[in-house]
Parts: structure tokens; C-alpha cells; sequence
């Protein structure tokens, strides 16, 4: 066969094989749909908002405390306000420096639980057969009253809770700072009553934690005139840290 008819032969079995077919087209056209709808899949449940999901109940409760922080945000920045402006006054700034600075360690001093404390807020009576109320859940608990804007938390009228305050699930029995907590617990806490009862009522919290099947308890909230917290945090001096 002569050279030029090879080289014509080759050159058409290659336009056949690289002219698609009906076939391969509509294979194609699948492709590119599927591809196309997973695109749009991963962008819309990446865009899915988080709070779609949400009670109404939920959802009214998330911004009453979300209000009431930013409440408390714009009190401290009118009083920072105010005390930079009797500071550049230049009118008794020395008297002014020295209140602030009595503030301020009266406030750590609550923060670090040295001293005792009182004032508004609500007790916690919780109730639950031996072993239910577990570090995790008491744990919880004590953040979301954190956020809702306790002052000052003290469990069994003895425990003081500050920021190294550490809970552990012992023998049926819960512990907490190596100590065992005797049922039922009480927890006193100092600050806006209603936004403390409702960051323990609220669902998924400590109240439908607490009373659901799984665990068979009870929670009780009271409001009283006035919180007493007589209980202290002993200040450990640190073995490694120091101020920068």
C-alpha cells in the first residue's frame, strides 16, 4: 500500500476517534447536569442558617439576652465615658483615679471569689437519683449563667465557682474542686433574675436536661429578695505564670 494511502488511512481513524459520538454527547450532557446540581447542593447547605431550625421560643429567649448584653456593653462604655472625661478634666483626677481603682479590685475581687457577695439573683434546688447530674451537665449549666451575666455562683452553700473551678463524675457521685456535692444541689447565683432563670429553662438546658426520662429529675427556681453568697476561693499563687 503506498505511503500517502497509509498516512490518509491513519488520519481517518483518528477523526473518527476523536468525533463524538450521539452516545458520548449525551454521556457528556449527564455529566455536566450532575456536576451542576452538586455545586448548587454544596453552596445552599453552606448558606443554611443556623437558626432556621430554632423554636420561636428559642429564638425570643437568644435575643432578650443578646439585648440585655449589649445593655450591660453600652452602661460600661457611658461609665468608661465618664470617668475619661472627670480624668482629662483635670478637676480632682487624683480623687478620680483613686475611686476607680477601689472599683476595679472590688470587682475582681467578686470575679476571683475572695470576698463574699450579695444581691439579686435565683437558687437552683436540683433533685436526680445518685449519679445523673454529671460534670458535663453541670458544667453547661454554669456557662450558660455565665453569659447570661452571673456575678457571683456558690453550690451547697459551701463551693465557691470562679474560673478554676474544675467538675468530675465520680462513684454515682458528683465532684467538684476533689470534693463530693451532696444531692439535692442548690446553686445561689447573684445577677438579673429573669435572665438567669431563663438561661437554665431554655431547651436543650439544664432544666429539660434535668427532667427528661433519661435522668428523672427535678429542677426548682425561686427568686428571692436577696442572694447571700458567704462562701470564698482560696488564691493560689501560680508556679509558672507571672505578669508580663
Amino acid at each position: 500500500m503506498p505511503s500517502h494511502a497509509v498516512r490518509e488511512t491513519r488520519a481517518n481513524k483518528l477523526r473518527r476517534f476523536l468525533r463524538p459520538t450521539v452516545a458520548q454527547g449525551v454521556l457528556g450532557i449527564a455529566f455536566c447536569l450532575v456536576a451542576a446540581v452538586g455545586v448548587v447542593q454544596i453552596r445552599s447547605t453552606a448558606t443554611v442558617d443556623p437558626y432556621s431550625s430554632m423554636r420561636r421560643a428559642d429564638l425570643v429567649q437568644m435575643l432578650a439576652g443578646l439585648n440585655a448584653e449589649s445593655g450591660r456593653l453600652d452602661e460600661q462604655i457611658n461609665q468608661l465615658k465618664g470617668t475619661r472625661d472627670d480624668l482629662r478634666s483635670g478637676v480632682d483626677s487624683s480623687n478620680v483615679a483613686a475611686d476607680q481603682a477601689s472599683q476595679r479590685l472590688s470587682q475582681l475581687e467578686l470575679l476571683a471569689g475572695t470576698v463574699p457577695a450579695q444581691g439579686p439573683g435565683i437558687r437552683i434546688t436540683i433533685s436526680a437519683p445518685a449519679g445523673k447530674v454529671t460534670a458535663n451537665a453541670m458544667l453547661d449549666n454554669i456557662e450558660e449563667l455565665r453569659d447570661a451575666g452571673a456575678e457571683a455562683i456558690e453550690i451547697n452553700d459551701s463551693l465557691r465557682v470562679v474560673a478554676s473551678t474544675w467538675f468530675a463524675d465520680g462513684d454515682n457521685v458528683l465532684i467538684a474542686n476533689g470534693q463530693q456535692l451532696s444531692l439535692p444541689l442548690t446553686v445561689d447565683v447573684i445577677g438579673e433574675p429573669h435572665e438567669l432563670a431563663e438561661a437554665s429553662r431554655f431547651r436543650g438546658g439544664l432544666v429539660s436536661q434535668m427532667e427528661s426520662q433519661k435522668v428523672g429529675g427535678s429542677v426548682k427556681i425561686d427568686t428571692p429578695a436577696q442572694v447571700e453568697i458567704d462562701s470564698t476561693a482560696t488564691v493560689t499563687t501560680p508556679r509558672w505564670a507571672k505578669p508580663a
